[in-house]
């Protein structure tokens, strides 16, 4: 009873259902009035019409059955001005009874009582003892990835959402949710902020400043990372409160720079995890061209290690026999000096002198032209906007104001010559066909593009592109490295870095016999003991239950490996 009393007080205090309430009642007292008139007329034609004298509950009663069809038939008219009466009165039952009646109810009354209820399911408070937990105050697409892996790894969560409808629904989808406006400090002090171990801040910039301004009052020592898009908006951000503030769209740029090749035989540094240093090697143009792992001796000569070969978008385990095409791209950890003496050995003198080609100049395009341009790389740019074209002009050899889909325009940015070509557009369906495009025109060049819905990742390494980046993801990356404080390693789309104690069951078993690779289609490419990294592993390394995996892969393989070896 009480439960419906609170039910029935939320559901009469909204302004909303009180304006339909309102709208219902007028049309039932229509009703009651129309049924009035059709009794007392029912009465007229009866009385002087037929002769025949009714009570005024016979009224009613024969009302009611014409109107709602039911037409018994104990009572009729037998003259034609009351068979034309019952008529209208029986087409008037079939529109306000039977159509508009139970319409006006759904919709004004029973639709909104499920709503309110479904609104009232949300909850509004985490319980009283909850502690170490992340809050994410925002379920974007960087958000689902993190709860992903935070419901992994078993670690307590809440996301916030102001619409208590949505929160109730996210709730039935299985997501721990807490209802409650994003800038009130009540919200805060009820999801227990003082006691968080992590706070994500991922709305836009302004929304952001408010949210950890207001956390700050709650939770003053809680860590908060904020999202940014505006480079103007980090000083904001991290002077209102912010502990780490994370340009994911700069660091896209960045990244997707980095995977540019401005010359043949490079090494191009792609993260760090402790003293474990990841790099990537086009093969194309250098000497281990259609040469195997083994023929290639890469551990023999540099010290460093080929843990993965990426083909066409693909990361694949390599074994001694692994041929490498002039497509491939190796995978490669060692030191920095391991990673001097690999570029050493493959340095070519058939280097590529010519500029790169990027296409679109955006935030992401703009952030990558600016990174290669400290790197020493000439670039011409394709951007349609002068405004940008005049901004990033100091950056580029040069700038070519157009639609990069006109071919005279991008033959005349060098594409048939150019060594790689770097699309950043936010449009996955022109990033595709631009793919396509200039993979037609240059077959030999490396292209690298953006993409914004994972769902098109297939179809971008279908039209010809080498590397995939995506906001979304590199978001996650970023995220969870802030969560776990260690460096952000971007391996690529659908890739990441994984770290895993040697569980109970693989302890005292070898490399081989643990079968990770086949059950799971993780690459373990260390191990980690106090601290070392151990890179040279056999299949007869043996696996400690002192020692961490360190691993590369998908997150759906390892949810496999926890679930098939935990």
């Amino acid at each position: 009873m009480k439960t419906i009393s609170t039910h029935l007080s939320y559901f009469l205090k909204d302004r909303e259902v009180k304006r339909n309430l309102s709208i219902l009642l007028r049309y039932v007292a229509v009703l009651v009035a129309v049924i009035a008139v059709f009794t007392v007329v029912f009465h007229f034609i009866m009385l002087y019409v037929e002769g025949k004298e009714h009570s005024w509950i016979t009224g009613l009663y024969w009302t009611l059955t014409v109107m709602s069809t039911l037409g018994f038939g104990d009572i009729t008219f037998q003259s034609d001005i009351g068979r034309l009466f019952s008529v209208f009165v029986l087409m008037s039952g079939i529109v306000m009874l039977l159509i508009v009646l139970p319409f006006a109810f759904i919709r004004f009354f029973y639709a909104p009582w499920l709503e309110s209820q479904i609104r009232n399911r949300a909850p509004r408070s985490l319980p009283a003892d909850a502690s170490d937990h992340v809050i994410l105050t925002n379920y974007d697409p960087i958000a689902r990835g993190v709860v992903r892996r935070l419901e992994r790894d078993e670690i307590p969560y809440v996301v916030l959402e102001p619409d208590p409808t949505t929160a109730a629904n996210l709730q039935m989808d299985g997501v721990r949710v807490v209802t409650g406006d994003i800038d009130d400090k009540e919200t805060y002090e009820a999801v227990r902020a003082d006691r968080a171990q992590f706070m994500l801040a991922n709305h836009d910039d302004q929304t952001n400043t408010n949210i950890t301004l207001t956390v700050r009052e709650v939770a003053p020592e809680v860590p908060v990372a904020a999202l940014v898009g505006h480079e103007n908006s980090q000083d904001i951000l991290e002077l209102s409160g912010a502990t780490q503030v994370l340009p994911i769209k700069r660091w896209l740029g960045e990244q997707l720079a980095t995977r540019i090749t401005a010359e043949y035989g490079e090494v191009h540094p792609i993260g760090q995890y402790r003293d474990l240093r990841f790099a990537e090697l086009p093969v194309q143009h250098t000497s281990l061209e259609h040469q195997t792992i083994r023929e290639a001796r890469i551990r023999e000569q540099t010290g460093a290690t080929v843990v993965g070969l990426w083909e066409r978008g693909s990361l694949q385990p390599v074994r001694p026999n692994t041929p490498l095409a002039p497509t491939s791209v190796l995978v490669v950890t060692g030191t920095t000096e391991q990673l001097r003496a690999l570029n050493r050995m493959v340095v070519s003198d058939d280097t590529h002198t010519e500029p790169v080609v990027v296409i679109g100049g955006g935030r992401v395009g703009g952030a990558a032209v600016q990174a290669l341009h400290k790197r020493g790389v000439p670039v011409h740019l394709v951007e349609q906007k002068r405004a940008r074209c005049k901004v990033l002009r100091p950056y580029c050899a040069e700038v070519f104001c157009g639609d990069a889909a006109e071919y005279a325009l991008l033959e005349e940015a060098g594409i048939e010559t150019a060594p790689s070509v770097l699309l950043t557009t936010h449009d996955d369906a022109i990033n595709i066909h631009l793919a396509s495009y200039c993979r037609r025109l240059n077959s030999e060049m490396r292209v690298v593009s953006r993409i914004t819905h994972e769902r098109n990742l297939e179809a971008i390494h279908r039209a010809g592109a080498d590397f995939v980046l995506s906001y979304a993801t590199l978001g996650i990356d970023a995220v969870y490295a802030a969560l776990r404080g260690r460096r952000l390693v971007v391996l690529g789309e659908g890739v990441d870095l994984f770290t895993q104690a040697v569980p109970p069951s693989l302890a005292g078993t070898t490399l081989a016999g643990s079968h990770i690779g086949e059950q799971t289609g993780l690459n373990v490419v260390a191990l980690e003991h106090n601290d070392t990294f151990k890179t040279n592993l056999g299949g007869d390394t043996p696996l400690s239950s002192d020692n961490h995996l360190v691993l590369i892969g998908s997150d759906d393989q390892m949810e496999t490996f926890v679930e098939h070896y935990e």
